[in-house]
């Protein structure tokens, strides 16, 4: 079937290209109109109790967004700043869309720091606003206090946060890819060995973002898109989308060597078989993985792994059309390797890559090699012992950010004195026995320093403000929220807030990460097994694929959470990892990582299936050279998407940053010291045994097997 389709591709290559080229237009011109229609998801499905208990809260006493401000840098009590001050706050209260402001100047709440040099303004808009309105009224108010004479004068809140996360989102995503592109353009010249073969995967890689942006804005129509999402297809597709086109033009260079006089619509026909296998089977492995987080994930990763699969998807439509098609238009401007051109200036270097030293040293110490490397990345998972995974917070904008700034003003100087309450809905009348009892066992709590009773609540209900010390979402709120869930009452009770969300969000990761292991290791084991044909190569894959994982999370805690090389990756730590960064990476580690692994495991089974003998030297041999076969492609490969990963890591939100490192050392880890070392050891040391149930090299091929 690939066979014939190299060969379809071969013959319409113009109709290939001009779809692709509608594709790409389309994309340039309407794909971009996907940031408009991006929105913020919430991190949790909407029967989480913190969801129905906010929910119940806004039903209760509708509230609008909340805008804080810290005035700081002169003493609170200086005259013409308390008349200035006092001016200014009337004027915020006549703004249309206002309807509440607490300051210390004109509303006596006594908002003031120990050192009497900050105080704190809170304004609260109407509830009916849009969401487009809020933000406007937001910058007059914005406007307004930044008048106030004073040395610093910070606006933040929720509002604001939210739109410096997308705003930055968009903004990391162009600097990311324009650095990568860059770069990229670069190494591919020198691997390649010309301008022309580079075009080749850069503009694979450019058709595929434009049409999974095009799909997005569609998309974005019937289900929420998030910032994130577009930053995640733009990375995932540049990456697997070069990949995929290495493969096939390094194969296609391969198969013209070894027959020049063959047919070009029979060299594509072979390399589409081929190499062409080894696409599908990467990309089914990647979008069957992404699938399963978008089954089981919460609404946010739910929408990233959704805009994840239509890039895998259209990657993978790249590599087994587009490319084959760019190459019969461009294949005489393809040099053959060591070929003398304006890049190479003489012939290259006949000798074993990279990797194929690096197999070659592992086959001659096996045991050593394999334990020595299994010990390296299990102490490298080590401080994942000790992760933080909390919710993304003003923190993780840039330190720059108004929105950060004023976040860490107000648990700087206020925190301590005037803590954020963890809302609970009682529903009961105050005045009930049973509602009074159970606001005595709420004082009595652990950790508990106040209880107040919101006003204007509705007859049938409570809403009971209960104060403890530390951070929103800290350990002390996250104590008290399972200490008020805990609670045996007569009476329904709700939790919300900060903390509340936050172990939802754990529990419901908790809940559903088994399942969606199952559905990606299941999964992408039969696809293995249908490469191979044997379950001991499935199996170790997917062990090596977990320890690539458990390292790369490993050395994430430490730079992200630690803060070890903060300063040389320009961020500063804020002490945990996005919740969503190890389900998200897991996904494209173990996807990306199943790259290499089919791309390997494909040629050496084909290299086993050529030769005689059944022994271990036989299986070694085959193992090395399927290595230097393929060794350069996959080095090539690595190097390539290493640096699409490391442009985005040059982005500003901390979160993306997480990705963006977290895939570029995985990259590394996986092709240097997982395939090049502890593949070649094991599979040295299994022998034979490695190609389970087969019978022998004669008797036995895999269901998809090469021919």
């Amino acid at each position: 079937m690939l066979a014939r389709l190299g060969r379809t591709v071969a013959r319409y290559r113009y109709a290939v290209l001009a779809a692709w080229a509608v594709i790409a237009l389309g994309g340039a011109v309407f794909g971009g109109s996907v940031y408009d229609r991006t929105q913020p998801l919430d991190g949790l499905r909407p029967g989480a109790e913190s969801t129905l208990a906010q929910a119940r809260i806004d039903e209760l006493t509708p509230t609008g967004e909340q805008l804080v401000a810290v005035v700081s840098g002169r003493n609170f009590f200086a005259s013409d700043l308390v008349g200035q001050a006092t001016q200014i706050m009337f004027e915020i209260r006549a703004i249309p869309g206002v309807v509440k402001v607490t300051d210390a100047y004109t509303a006596g709440s006594g908002q003031i720091s120990s050192d009497s040099l900050s105080s704190l303004v809170v304004v609260e808009l109407s509830p009916d606003l849009s969401d487009d309105d809020a933000l406007a009224v937001a910058d007059q108010v914005a406007a307004a206090l930044h008048r106030i004479d004073a040395p610093q004068v910070l606006v933040g809140g929720a509002l604001l946060a939210e739109r410096d996360f997308g705003d930055q989102a968009i903004a990391d995503a162009a600097l990311g890819e324009s650095v990568a592109l860059l770069v990229l353009c670069g190494v591919l010249v020198l691997i390649l060995g010309g301008l022309a073969v580079s075009s080749l995967p850069l503009g694979t890689a450019l058709a595929t973002v434009a049409g999974t942006l095009l799909a997005l804005t569609g998309l974005a129509s019937a289900v929420p898109v998030s910032e994130y999402t577009v930053n995640v297809v733009t990375l995932l597709g540049l990456g697997l989308a070069v990949d995929y086109s290495l493969l096939i033009v390094s194969r296609f260079r391969e198969e013209r060597a070894a027959d020049p006089r063959a047919p070009l619509p029979e060299l594509l026909a072979r390399t589409v078989a081929t190499a062409g296998r080894a696409v599908l089977v990467a990309g089914l492995a990647v979008a069957v993985a992404l699938s399963g987080l978008f089954v089981f994930a919460e609404p946010l990763l739910a929408a990233m792994a959704l805009g994840g699969a239509l890039v895998v998807v259209l990657a993978t439509a790249a590599g087994l059309t587009l490319v084959p098609a760019l190459i019969t238009v461009a294949h005489r401007r393809i040099p053959a390797p060591g070929t003398r051109t304006w890049v190479w200036r003489r012939p290259a270097r006949r000798g074993p890559g990279l990797l194929a030293r690096t197999a070659a040293f592992a086959q001659r110490r096996p045991a050593a090699v394999a334990l020595a490397v299994t010990a390296a990345l299990l102490a490298l998972s080590v401080p994942l012992l000790h992760v933080n995974l909390a919710d993304s917070d003003a923190r993780s904008l840039p330190a720059g950010s108004e929105a950060r700034q004023a976040y860490e003003a107000v648990q700087r100087d206020f925190a301590a004195r005037y803590p954020q309450p963890v809302p609970v809905v009682i529903e009961g009348a105050a005045d009930v026995p049973v509602v009074r009892a159970l606001l005595a066992r709420v004082r009595a709590l652990p950790g508990v320093t106040d209880v107040d009773l919101r006003e204007n609540v509705p007859a049938q209900a409570v809403i009971a403000e209960v104060k403890t010390t530390g951070l929103p979402a800290g350990e002390q709120a996250q104590q008290l929220v399972r200490d008020l869930r805990a609670l045996d009452t007569a009476v329904p009770v709700l939790v919300a807030g900060p903390a509340a969300e936050l172990i939802d969000a754990r529990d419901a990761m908790g809940r559903r990460l088994p399942a969606a292991l199952a559905v990606v290791v299941a999964a992408t084991a039969l696809l293995l097994l249908l490469l191979t044909g044997s379950v001991v190569a499935s199996v170790k894959a997917l062990l090596m694929n977990l320890l690539t994982m458990l390292a790369t999370l490993g050395v994430l805690v430490a730079v992200f959470q630690w803060g070890w090389g903060s300063a040389l990756l320009g961020f500063e730590s804020w002490g945990a990892l996005d919740l969503t960064t190890p389900l998200l990476l897991f996904v494209f580690v173990f996807g990306l990582s199943m790259d290499y692994e089919v791309f390997l495991l494909a040629r050496i089974r084909e290299e086993w299936s050529r030769r005689t003998g059944d022994d271990r030297a036989a299986n070694d041999r085959a193992v090395l050279a399927g290595i230097v076969a393929t060794g350069p492609v996959v080095t090539a490969a690595a190097v390539s998407i290493g640096i699409v990963f490391l442009g985005f890591a040059l982005g500003q939100l901390v979160a993306v940053k997480e990705i963006g490192v977290g895939m570029a050392v995985a990259v590394l880890l996986d092709v240097v010291v997982v395939r090049g070392l502890l593949l070649p050891a094991v599979m040295s040391l299994l022998g034979r045994a490695n190609w389970w149930p087969s019978r022998g090299v004669a008797g036995t091929r895999p269901v998809v097997g090469v021919r």
